[in-house]
């Protein structure tokens, strides 16, 4: 069984931005964030660095959310269904947020990157060929480099020789019952690393003991810091294997985390959530069929999702030319993010809109939720609805209620709101495999499709487990905003 280890990416799409253009905002970027110029002198006075100010180009089907405040959670008691008012107020900084939840358009094209590495992988194992031109391991002077893969050179998909064929027809599989030739959904694994920054920046974690505590009255401390890491690897026979190390701290690179995910969507999701109900079809259709591309993608697990927010991130920066250019990651919202975007930074409001009901005088819903016992179809839809069908809240953002429930960032606890800053508020927890089940929920915002009015209001926390893959569960990403540009989304009266 194949993995991803190296990836060499192919350009996005142009449709509302040209990627040679941002590649040469992001180049010059670079040039004019780091060092500046020469300062000038003014009578020998210290006047400072000069520098060229720059504004980030706006990422592609993004909205801008400006820096403010919020009272996060119910500002009101809601004793019919047991709601205690416990406004919190808290800040956030500016961030870029998808304007929808990620579709299965967008998702598969995840799938199928990490179907076409692992052919192109196979077409430079000698044992399918070796055809060289596939994995590029030396420069053009013929000196060893990092190898990585060819995205230039086509799969040859028409007319393939022996050899290409078998490592074509490797990652399918033929189903025993129809028959049929299937992608393989248990090779799909794709591997990434990640460096936690939070860990590494923290004093008690600092390499040299000298400069962990600042106090002059308390001796340097001599005991070496243990460190947790997150590792995976495959065995002999596919499996994903994860563990945590827990040991001395040695280096930076005990703050790298290696992580390798499955990351095919669990499309059986709609059967094991609906005890005695016939949902085959969706099954079958829902993540594979192109009549649903522009519906959200589910069945997806927050691991999942952190997955596609890794690869977007690579994608992005690879698409732009240049390895070494630094491009801010994509990401899960934080929760305080998301409830923020969501009530488009309106406190009063409960819901993405003003009102306190679901749909306006005439009827017409603002989103796809369950209105009544038993009927689905009251706002037009019996499950998902594609993505933007409904119309967004004042930040520009589409389905904030309902449609499906979205990951964030945030691990779950009872106590999170006494935990957390009241600027920037984040509780992350990486959960080692051997820790309580209890201790891997992470929390979801807004709703779904299933929910009753009430469970779709955007001030109330609700949780589900990390690896669990649900027919009602999608994301979407958000970037950190750089720069001085202010967002457009409209401000309330």
């Amino acid at each position: 069984m194949m993995i991803l280890r190296y990836k060499k990416y192919f350009p996005l799409p142009c449709k509302r931005f040209c990627m040679k253009a941002m590649a040469a905002s992001f180049f010059a970027m670079s040039l004019s964030s780091c060092f500046g110029g020469k300062g000038s002198t003014a009578g020998g006075e210290v006047t400072g660095v000069g520098g060229t100010s720059w504004a980030e180009p706006a990422p592609y089907g993004m909205v801008l959310v400006d820096r403010g405040n919020i009272a996060m959670g119910p500002s009101k008691d809601d004793s019919v269904r047991g709601i205690k008012a416990n406004p919190r107020g808290v800040s956030v900084d500016a961030f870029w947020m998808d304007e929808t939840e990620i579709t299965n358009s967008k998702y598969k094209q995840f799938v199928f990157w990490v179907r076409d590495s692992i052919i192109r992988e196979r077409l430079a194992d000698p044992a399918y060929g070796g055809d060289e031109a596939f994995r590029i391991e030396e420069d053009k002077e013929g000196n060893p480099i990092k190898p990585y893969l060819n995205w230039n050179k086509a799969i040859p998909w028409r007319n393939p020789n022996e050899d290409e064929l078998r490592a074509i027809e490797s990652v399918y599989r033929v189903n025993p019952i129809t028959g049929k030739r299937e992608l393989d959904p248990t090779q799909l694994n794709y591997r990434y690393e990640i460096y936690n920054h939070t860990e590494a920046a923290r004093r008690k974690n600092r390499l040299d003991p000298k400069t962990r505590v600042y106090n002059t009255d308390v001796p340097t401390p001599t005991e070496v810091p243990m460190i947790s890491k997150d590792t995976a690897y495959l065995t002999d026979g596919g499996e994903i294997v994860r563990e945590t190390i827990t040991r001395p701290l040695s280096g930076d690179f005990d703050f790298l985390n290696t992580y390798i995910v499955n990351v095919y969507p669990d499309t059986t999701c709609w059967i094991n959530d609906f005890d005695n109900a016939y949902n085959e079809t969706y099954t079958r259709m829902y993540f594979s069929h192109a009549g649903y591309n522009n519906y959200p993608v589910v069945g997806v697990s927050w691991e999942q999702a952190n997955a596609f927010s890794n690869w977007r991130t690579d994608f992005l920066r690879r698409s732009l030319g240049k390895d070494n250019i630094y491009v801010e990651p994509y990401r899960l919202p934080t929760e305080a993010e998301w409830e923020y975007a969501a009530r488009a930074g309106n406190s009063e409001s409960a819901y993405p809109w003003e009102e306190t009901l679901p749909y306006d005088e005439r009827g017409c819903f603002y989103a796809n939720f369950k209105p009544m016992d038993g009927d689905y179809v009251r706002d037009g839809h019996v499950i998902t609805s594609p993505v933007g069908t409904y119309t967004p809240n004042d930040f520009g953002l589409y389905d904030m209620a309902g449609n499906v429930s979205e990951w964030t960032s945030t691990a779950f606890t009872e106590s999170i709101d006494r935990l957390t800053s009241d600027l920037n508020p984040e509780y992350r927890y990486d959960a080692a495999k051997e820790d309580p089940y209890r201790m891997k929920r992470k929390v979801v915002r807004g709703g779904s499709w299933k929910d009753v009015a009430n469970s779709i209001r955007s001030d109330l926390r609700q949780w589900e487990y990390q690896n669990e893959q649900r027919s009602y569960i999608g994301f979407r990403n958000v970037r950190s905003q750089i720069g001085f540009a202010k967002g457009t989304q409209k401000k309330k009266k």
